[in-house]
């Protein structure tokens, strides 16, 4: 009984630190992605969406448009796609402010694509990959807080989007070390959790085929 006893804890041990590791290296991940700008140029510059208050982007929202504006006007991609939905805001959508935004800092309205359903980031990325394949859009860069590029991206490759990241350097939130570490911290959880989504719907769409078949990976 004890020696059983023993191997159910080893079992568990050996768990809890492969969980631990796993966890660990995801968050080194994160940060690297974030400190690394893969700017080239492209198709679409995308901006992820963030608060807004009464039809005005957040700091945070500020930054990440004040980056694509830039982007845009470097000549990386001649379109910036807005994204995001109503949130608790009944009036403003995150990509219309987003837009508006863009407007005001000299972007053509022409220029603009928005995305304005998405009330998470897969929910975004998903209707990002809808206007993509609408309007020809092969490759993007994706703009947002560099905690949050890791995610963006394996989210685009399991969309089939051709990805890059150029995280904004002025959010006010990498001005606080604590509070960022947090929000990787969140980014690590959401990783893990959007990953095992993706495998779930892997096995459970996955059906028996003829060996010169082709396996699609959901």
């Amino acid at each position: 009984m004890r020696t059983l006893i023993r191997r159910i804890w080893n079992v568990f041990a050996i768990l809890g630190m492969t969980v631990t590791l796993y966890f660990l290296l995801l968050i080194v991940l994160i940060y690297l992605q974030a400190r690394h700008d893969e700017l080239r140029p492209a198709d679409a510059i995308v901006v992820l969406g963030t608060a807004q208050y009464n039809g005005k982007p957040s700091p945070v929202l500020s930054a990440r448009l004040d980056h694509a504006a830039d982007l845009y006007h470097r000549g990386i991609a001649p379109i910036i796609i807005t994204t995001g939905g109503h949130g608790p805001d009944p009036l403003y959508t995150e990509a219309g402010v987003g837009k508006v935004y863009l407007i005001e800092q000299g972007i053509p309205e022409s220029a603009i694509l928005t995305e304005e359903r998405g009330e998470t980031s897969w929910e975004s990325m998903v209707e990002v990959q809808r206007l993509a394949n609408a309007h020809q859009i092969r490759r993007i860069v994706l703009v947002s807080d560099p905690f949050h590029v890791l995610r963006l991206k394996l989210m685009a490759r399991h969309l089939g989007l051709e990805a890059v990241g150029s995280p904004t350097r002025t959010s006010p939130i990498s001005d606080q070390p604590l509070v960022e570490f947090a929000y990787v911290v969140r980014e690590a959880l959401g990783i893990t959790h959007h990953e095992m989504q993706q495998l779930l719907l892997s096995l459970t769409t996955w059906s028996p085929k003829a060996p010169s078949a082709d396996f699609s990976h959901q």
